[in-house]
């Protein structure tokens, strides 16, 4: 079978790129979905304070600490976790955050996942193919991308099961839109 080589892709990759980019855009901003995804702390100063007298270094961090998890039956570790809190924490650097290196690395985000999707369809799927197939093939790799990983961050760091349905909401759209773009434009 011959295979569509990825520079016969790239018209379809930026425009499913672009694609998304904008409707995470509208999403985010007019649909405002997400807003209901983070709460407030009761005492945030308070929290706050506390955090910024620790002074930790951006990274991820967890409470409690347990360095190797052969403690974790430990009486001392399991009183911890029954006394609380148990959370998991993403320390930033200090400042307003860099809405315009975000949006950015979503950008070359949203490239990559099209890229990786042209690439599997390219190698899958032949010049001339259905509208529908690439479609499917496009479409799947891209939710894929979009969505899953949020599952696995309701599994192991404990993200709500509700932001979650909402993330596999947008890589659904996501999804759609990369598959269209690729459909309509694939080469004949």
């Amino acid at each position: 079978m011959p295979h569509v080589s990825l520079a016969q892709l790239w018209i379809p990759i930026l425009l499913s790129a672009v694609c998304v980019f904008v409707a995470s855009s509208l999403v985010h901003m007019v649909l405002k979905w997400h807003a209901s995804d983070y709460k407030a702390l009761a005492h945030e100063d308070d929290v706050r304070a506390a955090i910024r007298k620790e002074a930790p270094a951006p990274g991820q961090y967890v409470m409690p600490h347990c360095a190797d998890m052969k403690d974790m039956g430990k009486p001392e570790m399991l009183a911890k976790y029954q006394e609380g809190p148990v959370a998991m924490l993403v320390v930033m650097p200090n400042g307003a955050p860099a809405m315009g290196a975000a949006l950015g690395k979503w950008f070359v985000y949203t490239i990559l996942v099209a890229f990786m999707a042209a690439y599997l369809a390219g190698r899958t799927l032949a010049p001339g193919a259905h509208y529908l197939q690439v479609f499917r093939v496009v479409g799947v790799v891209s939710f894929l991308a979009y969505g899953f990983g949020s599952i696995q961050m309701a599994i192991w760091m404990g993200k709500p099961w509700s932001s979650v349905a909402k993330d596999l909401a947008d890589a659904l759209i996501y999804g759609l839109l990369s598959g269209g773009a690729f459909g309509w434009l694939w080469p004949r």
